[in-house]
């Protein structure tokens, strides 16, 4: 059996009583969902924390019946490096898997590696759970190869998909949202039966795909005015069709009389969108808050409802609060970056303990900007670009949109938090961009570089910087 001596290890921890009151856990995962994707708010002092076109009723009432975090964050700003760091509970930089998409030649710098394939010596939160005495079950988008879930802990999977597995499956079942959620309810119901708690983990192939929509969601937003914030009726019509397919599990967890000891959790795996009139900045493939803030929100046994948590929590602390839930709190795998916030859900205060006190996001590649990594302590945040050694300082607390560079103004905080984000990465053994020996100015691909000297574009007003000049 795999990891033998680690698996046998939680099963000492756990006591008796705390396997008979072990909850179940169903894990909602959206794909390019941005902080402010749903018609419920994800702060209640931002009103634009909410979209102006996108109706997401099922998960206004789901906010309403739970606590949401108005500062939660994806372990990157694009999709597998999150997806591997939830099932490993470290941080992508440590796991060197940072990128989704292939490198891009021609640049200044050359990309640090990113590889694609989880390990067989990985140990994932469904190999705990397991361990511990759950039933499991990954629904959609695995996108880590390594043979699929079912080599990593899961009872039950949709196989080794990627995102072209929601491309076939259209109205009535856009990008089987439904037909996820109706083996869901089969597997929910099947372990209630057997008297066993269960982790189902649903990774829905939405926001992609907005063109296989529901003919019927896509003609209402065609015929709606469109809003400041969101305007385009595909991918408001997808938005609706997953917050049905979330309202339909719902029930299903209120039919079988589970919500009494389910946690239910709905996050998006990255941000998807920033600037204009939105309240954040940037977007997918950069760590400015529009591409690693993410909607969350959580319902579950002793969530006050309708409550609101204010503390920075990362999509990495779910593997260390989920073994607190199921009563393994001691053999956790070596090198977990997250921390248990089980005792937010309380409404208790105290901060998050974690491996380190501050928040670090790495992206050393090209997509959304130029390579960078960020450093999030308190309420600052610095990001630091690697084509042209610049820092950005911002106080989140005051601004959200990151448009005021503070790093010139308070140059001892900037030069601090550097350098413990390099040390941080360090540590991590992060792999880094290197320079490129071949770099032609003349050929280099055209982009948008939002991060650099001079700061940013106030007069646009689009929450872009200035290109980062060689």
């Amino acid at each position: 059996m795999k990891l033998l001596p680690f698996l046998a290890a939680i099963l000492l921890v756990i006591t008796s009583t705390a396997w008979a009151a072990q909850p179940n856990i169903l894990f909602l995962l959206s794909d390019d969902q941005d902080w402010t994707g749903l018609s419920t708010p994800m702060h209640p002092d931002v009103p634009s924390s909410k979209s102006d076109f996108y109706k997401t009723p099922n998960l206004e009432k789901f906010a309403s019946q739970g606590m949401r975090f108005s500062a939660a964050y994806a372990p990157a700003p694009v999709c597998s490096p999150t997806r591997i760091s939830l099932q490993t509970g470290l941080n992508p930089a440590q796991l060197r898997w940072t990128k989704a998409a292939p490198p891009e030649p021609g640049h200044r710098l050359i990309e640090a590696e990113s590889r694609k394939n989880i390990r067989p010596e990985e140990v994932t939160i469904a190999e705990v759970l397991k361990a511990a005495g759950y039933a499991t079950a990954h629904y959609g988008k695995w996108h880590l190869g390594g043979g699929g879930p079912e080599n990593h802990g899961y009872d039950e999977s949709d196989g080794d998909t990627g995102n072209e597995h929601a491309n076939p499956f259209v109205d009535p079942n856009p990008v089987d949202i439904f037909g996820m959620g109706e083996r869901a309810a089969a597997f929910m119901a099947s372990q209630k039966k057997a008297g066993k708690p269960f982790f189902i983990q649903m990774s829905y192939h939405a926001l992609h795909r907005p063109e296989n929509a529901l003919k019927a969601t896509r003609e209402f937003y065609e015929n709606q005015p469109p809003g400041r914030m969101h305007r385009d009726p595909g991918r408001a019509a997808i938005t609706t069709d997953l917050d049905t397919g979330v309202g339909r599990l719902l029930e299903t967890v209120d039919r079988l009389d589970l919500a009494g000891n389910t946690y239910v959790i709905y996050m998006s795996d990255n941000g998807a969108g920033g600037g204009g009139p939105r309240p954040l900045s940037s977007g997918k493939g950069g760590v400015w808050e529009g591409g690693i803030r993410v909607p969350l929100i959580i319902r579950g046994p002793g969530i006050k409802p309708n409550s609101w948590c204010y503390q920075r929590v990362v999509g990495y602390d779910f593997f260390p609060t989920f073994c607190r839930w199921a009563g393994v709190s001691k053999a956790l795998p070596a090198g977990i970056e997250g921390g248990d916030i089980s005792h937010l859900l309380t409404g208790a205060k105290t901060p998050v303990k974690r491996a380190h006190e501050e928040l670090v996001f790495h992206f050393p590649h090209y997509q959304g900007d130029t390579p960078h990594s960020a450093i999030l302590s308190g309420h600052h945040k610095l990001i630091h670009f690697y084509e042209t050694g610049d820092n950005l300082l911002f106080d989140l607390d005051s601004d959200l949109a990151e448009r005021n560079n503070l790093a010139a103004s308070k140059p001892e905080l900037a030069t601090a938090l550097a350098q413990r984000l390099h040390t941080h990465l360090a540590e991590l053994g992060a792999a880094m961009p290197v320079p490129n020996k071949e770099y032609d100015p003349a050929k280099a691909p055209a982009m948008d570089r939002k991060g650099g000297k001079g700061g940013p574009d106030k007069k646009k007003g689009k929450g872009k910087r200035p290109m980062n000049k060689p």
